[in-house]
């Protein structure tokens, strides 16, 4: 028996490579944003638990865009400036599965350390932010390093090839360090979304 149980935990315990797109927005009162697409990879590993339940853990990198409103050129108008977020992530997930090796519900916590909000076209960094006086888009860049978030999703497919959706949230705020930048005194709340589709291959 118990031979047994140590040979059905190996069967079942594999690496895998993860590779998709996501769909990042921060929600936030003191600025408007936009929606945007980027990329993720990941090195996972899946194995059997306990019963039904598979743990996934592994460690992955993001490309997160979004859009934020500022004064177009002219003064006399907006645009969306398009901004990056490169991050680094530890995942720890369960995997309840709802038909073994083929459909699961995983959840679990992310942490999640980030670079800072960078602009894609440096020559928007002087662009006043809606809703600002003289607060500009590059004042925005230092955004707080460290983030922890929770991940929920379903994962679809078989023993060797996986597909799965999932979304993000950020249960810490985002831009709780730009509060300490004294930019007009406000105080800066966000909380992180991303939608993900990304594909997995099990070795």
């Amino acid at each position: 028996m118990i031979t047994s149980a140590q040979h059905n935990y190996r069967e079942y315990n594999r690496l895998g490579l993860t590779a998709g797109v996501n769909f990042f927005d921060i929600e936030t009162d003191n600025f408007v944003t936009e929606s945007d697409t980027g990329f993720m990879g990941a090195f996972t590993t899946r194995g059997n638990f306990y019963n039904n339940i598979d743990l996934l853990y592994g460690i992955g990198f993001m490309q997160n865009n979004v859009g934020v409103l500022v004064v177009n050129e002219q003064g006399n108008g907006t645009e969306f400036a398009k901004m990056r977020i490169n991050s680094a992530q530890i995942r720890f997930l369960a995997g309840i599965n709802l038909i073994k090796h083929h459909l699961s519900l995983d959840v679990g916590p992310i942490l999640n350390v980030n670079g800072k909000l960078k602009l894609d076209n440096t020559n928007l960094e002087e662009r006043r932010v809606v809703g600002f006086e003289s607060t500009t888009a590059k004042d925005l860049e230092n955004i707080s390093p460290v983030n922890f978030r929770v991940q929920g999703g379903l994962t679809l497919g078989f023993e060797h090839f996986r597909v799965n959706g999932y979304y993000q949230y950020g249960v810490t705020n985002m831009l709780n360090r730009l509060s300490d930048e004294n930019l007009e005194n406000t105080e800066f709340k966000g909380n992180s979304g991303t939608l993900a589709i990304a594909a997995t291959f099990y070795f």
